[in-house]
């Protein structure tokens, strides 16, 4: 299938669409919103912004002359979803849909939609799990495990990934939040572990400078982002729970992920986190490595296939369509053969 992936172009949309749009097509591409005041107020539940009208030179969901309407949309955010309703009414409703997470606009905003678990909106159209899809698959993991290390050889001792976040509208990394996790990770290393580690553009500078002198490998933002193969690399891997996202991708490792909790928080990350946790995938950070397994969580396969049973439908349909459609014709004409 031919896909698009619409957000607004904040990663942490952008990112799980790119994954389950990989599990479905083999040509992507990816359309970035940007709607204007009072539009972007509006969203979910209002119009697009004027300017970005299917018809108007420029507009980010305007097919490529030639190139027509893809087969599916995945669209993830809030000011997504006006979007979306709009592509599938100027395609006269040919472009399968699909929204991740809820936006507020009811499961009859696309065609598919999915939640996590601790959402509430149900449907026969929506798909749950307990993480969210990602980009992380038993192939890309395999292939970093090939590539060449982060830290090498030279360096004894079990690989630790240590993916920062940072400050949410709900978590808040506080002086003593900061302090607690450094210690933490300092009493990991003197233990022999080996830190490979990224922060994030959240992440609050004392933070991200304490854990870059303390690790053997920190990403510092410019070059290849070595994301995967922090995952791959990883005997375990620490993690801050502001970012359900990096959990739950954290937990398609099948290693150990050690989970530090900032300040704050919130009643769907405490549902979320308890639910690892009653799984065995996640454990609290405590500043000691711990060791254990369990079959690896990714929910993108999930999405995939209720998508391509969808399209599948459809496609059957559409040539039943085409089959009967002569023949009423010439019916109609009254010569019927």
């Amino acid at each position: 299938m031919r896909a698009w992936v619409l957000t607004d172009g904040k990663a942490g949309d952008e990112q799980p669409c790119l994954g389950v749009a990989e599990a479905v097509a083999d040509r992507i591409g990816r359309r970035r919103i940007a709607p204007r005041r009072p539009w972007s107020w509006l969203a979910p539940w209002g119009p697009i912004d004027p300017r970005d009208a299917p018809d108007r030179m420029g507009s980010p969901i305007a097919p490529k002359p030639g190139d027509g309407w893809p087969d599916v949309v995945i669209a993830a955010g809030r000011r997504a979803a006006p979007y979306l309703r709009r592509i599938k009414a100027a395609s006269g409703g040919k472009v399968l849909t699909v929204f991740l997470r809820d936006a507020r606009a009811g499961a009859g905003v696309a065609d598919v939609v999915w939640v996590p678990e601790h959402d509430r909106l149900r449907g026969p159209n929506v798909v749950v799990s307990t993480t969210s899809p990602h980009r992380v698959n038993a192939v890309r993991l395999a292939a970093a495990r090939g590539a060449p290390p982060l830290v090498g050889p030279d360096v004894p001792g079990p690989r630790v990934a240590v993916l920062l976040g940072g400050d949410t509208r709900h978590h808040r990394f506080s002086p003593e939040d900061v302090d607690r996790l450094v210690a933490g990770l300092t009493r990991l290393k003197s233990d022999g572990a080996v830190l490979m580690a990224t922060a994030s553009r959240r992440t609050p500078k004392p933070l991200a400078l304490a854990i870059e002198r303390l690790a053997h490998y920190f990403w510092d933002g410019t070059g290849d982002n070595p994301y995967i193969s922090l995952l791959a690399q990883a005997e375990a891997l620490v993690v801050t729970a502001d970012s359900t996202n990096m959990v739950g991708e954290a937990a398609a490792t099948g290693r150990p992920v050690l989970v530090f909790e900032p300040s704050g928080g919130r009643r769907k990350t405490r549902v979320f986190l308890d639910r690892l946790t009653a799984l065995g995938v996640i454990r609290p950070f405590s500043g000691r490595l711990e060791r254990y397994s369990y079959p690896p969580l990714d929910s993108t396969p999930q999405i995939a296939r209720a998508i391509q049973a969808l399209a599948a439908t459809r496609d059957i349909l559409r040539r039943d369509v085409d089959r009967k459609a002569p023949v009423a014709a010439r019916e109609t004409n009254g010569r019927p053969k």
